[in-house]
């Protein structure tokens, strides 16, 4: 009976080259993006943070609200609503800071939860506590971007009544989620180069999404210009600067707000 070798003993030497080059390079690349996933770049408030038009007069803390959140406070003027804001997926939470800040102008409270792993889905009911803290006696409404914003679909879903109000930017109910009937103000933002969240997705969302929500497409944006965390991977070509998108993105968010004014 012929003796049997070992199969990387039959194999060329240029062949056992190669495959232990790509078994070096696939492990690099497992590594990698498994520390990228489990460290985080630092939380670092106030860099990058003004908005638009110019800074607004507020105060930026990062408190304990079970976990840490950073919490967005306008001074010099009565807090009216308060926005539970959860970030995209892997997003640094502080990438939504000049939204919070510039929405303090119209006595907006906004709280941004820090997620472990920067991933909302680890942490579907943080706004439970946030709004315990936060809410008692005003208009509550949460927000989300990309995955945050199916995160804060779900959660919508399962206190409505605890609720005024649901925004999605660039984000949409995943297809367990269906909010259809409930009586719960809504709107969707899609960018309108949005190389991420697929328009589709996003307008199919409507579908399971109350009664009457309105989708406003954000002109010329992209999936990252929702936040401040630099070009993303698969993420379209803008056709306006950030900052035309951000006004437009204010804009839009704060005529919801009026909207629902009670």
């Amino acid at each position: 009976m012929p003796t049997l070798r070992p199969v990387r003993a039959r194999l060329p030497a240029r062949v056992r080259v190669w495959l232990t080059a790509l078994l070096a390079l696939l492990s690099g690349y497992v590594i990698s993006t498994a520390r990228q996933a489990a460290v985080r770049p630092p939380l670092v408030l106030g860099q990058d943070s003004v908005p638009p038009n110019g800074a607004a007069p507020s105060r930026v803390t990062l408190e304990d609200v079970g976990g840490r959140a950073i919490v967005i406070t306008p001074i010099g003027r009565e807090v009216s609503t308060l926005l539970v804001l959860y970030p995209g997926g892997l997003v640094r939470p502080q990438a939504y800071e000049w939204l919070g800040r510039a929405l303090t102008e119209r006595g907006v409270q906004t709280v941004i939860p820090v997620f472990p792993l920067d991933l909302a889905v680890t942490g579907v009911n943080r706004a439970d506590a946030v709004i315990a803290r936060y809410g008692q006696g005003r208009r509550v409404v949460i927000a989300g971007h990309s995955l945050g914003g199916a995160m804060a679909a779900q959660y919508a879903s399962g206190h409505p009544d605890t609720l005024d109000g649901l925004i999605l930017m660039a984000a949409y109910p995943a297809g367990n989620v269906d909010l259809k009937g409930r009586r719960l103000p809504a709107l969707s933002l899609l960018a309108e180069e949005d190389g991420v969240a697929a328009e589709t997705d996003v307008r199919d969302g409507l579908a399971r999404l109350p009664d009457g929500s309105t989708l406003t497409v954000i002109p010329g944006a992209v999936h990252a210009f929702f936040g401040r965390y630099g070009p993303q991977k698969g993420d379209g070509r803008p056709t306006v600067t950030r900052a035309q998108a951000e006004s437009a993105i204010v804009q839009a968010v704060t005529s919801f707000l009026d909207r629902i004014d009670p």
